[in-house]
């Protein structure tokens, strides 16, 4: 017998998962998610495998990995690869801690450049307006 979720339009399924209608078109035509079969006369239904298939997705996503690289883990979700799993997961992980280390990087340059500002007194140039003319480093 089928339940609710075995028998979702489109829309049902957008609305179920948290995403857009569009969203679905677009993981579809990236080979993300099927498109079922439309019956004769009907409706393409979608079932609680599509609503798990885009949870994976979405969440993948928050992780900070692409489309590409979720492609990738999806073609790995049978449970036999976990070794490719991890290092495309240890992968991400470096990447993410180069980019934390440039935004700890950022974060100092603009501590650093408010602090001039707030030290400052009267009508002088702008020490972060002159230090973006010089660059960060220079100044």
């Amino acid at each position: 017998m089928l339940n609710k979720l075995d028998m979702l339009t489109i829309g049902g399924l957008a609305k179920a998962a948290g995403v857009h209608v569009e969203t679905i078109r677009y993981y579809q035509r990236r080979g993300l998610l099927t498109e079922p079969e439309r019956p004769p006369g009907g409706i393409r239904r979608y079932g609680a495998a599509d609503i798990d298939r885009l949870t994976f997705v979405k969440t993948a996503q928050q992780l900070g990995f692409s489309l590409d690289e979720v492609g990738n883990l999806l073609r790995l979700e049978d449970g036999t690869h976990c070794q490719e799993a991890s290092e495309l997961a240890e992968h991400k992980l470096r990447d993410v801690r180069e980019k934390l280390d440039r935004l700890q990087q950022i974060e100092k340059a603009l501590s650093d450049m408010v602090a001039r500002c707030h030290a400052q007194q009267g009508k002088v140039t702008c020490p972060l307006i002159a230090s973006l003319h010089v660059g960060i480093g220079k100044a």
